[in-house]
């Protein structure tokens, strides 16, 4: 991984990720679902801190850190888990119109990554940003606003304190 997409020990951090190819996998509610139940596992389980996120159509955004200092492996495994979980409930989702045209989509993403996988869900990069101002955290959580009221899906990423 880059250096210049790791997280240091400590510190706020405003971070997104999103679906290759921008695909929009979020507009259904069962995929969104996935998210926000490995999120609160995330919480629960692995010193998740979350402080607001919103989940997009085709791309995902946290404010957050980790309590125990990893936020770089919880993100990690949270994507990994995520990437499995919503392409098993594409391929098993009778009414996904869409199913095989996604599926190739995996394929094809992980043709052409560098990582050796049959199916790749999210792109490789988070784009940490560390939160170091009181102003670049106001800036970030009125991003983070103005998406969720802008968005044209039923956005379930809403504010959430810790």
């Amino acid at each position: 991984m880059s250096e210049s997409y790791k997280t240091h020990s400590d510190g706020l951090y405003f971070v997104s990720f999103s679906v290759v190819g921008w695909m929009d996998i979020f507009t259904r509610r069962e995929y969104q679902d996935i998210l926000v139940d490995s999120i609160s596992f995330c919480q629960k389980n692995k010193g998740l801190k979350l402080f607001f996120y919103c989940i997009m159509p085709s791309h995902v955004h946290f404010i957050t850190y980790s309590e125990n200092g990893s936020l770089s492996d919880v993100l990690r495994d949270f994507k990994s888990f995520t990437a499995k979980k919503v392409m098993d409930a594409i391929e098993n989702n009778r009414q996904e119109s869409r199913k095989e045209w996604l599926i190739h989509q995996f394929e094809y993403y992980a043709k052409i990554s560098p990582q050796k996988q049959e199916r790749q869900f999210w792109k490789h990069d988070n784009h940490p940003f560390y939160l170091f101002t009181n102003k670049m955290i106001q800036q970030k959580v009125d991003y983070i606003h103005f998406n969720r009221m802008n968005s044209s899906q039923l956005c379930c990423g809403v504010a959430v304190s810790v």
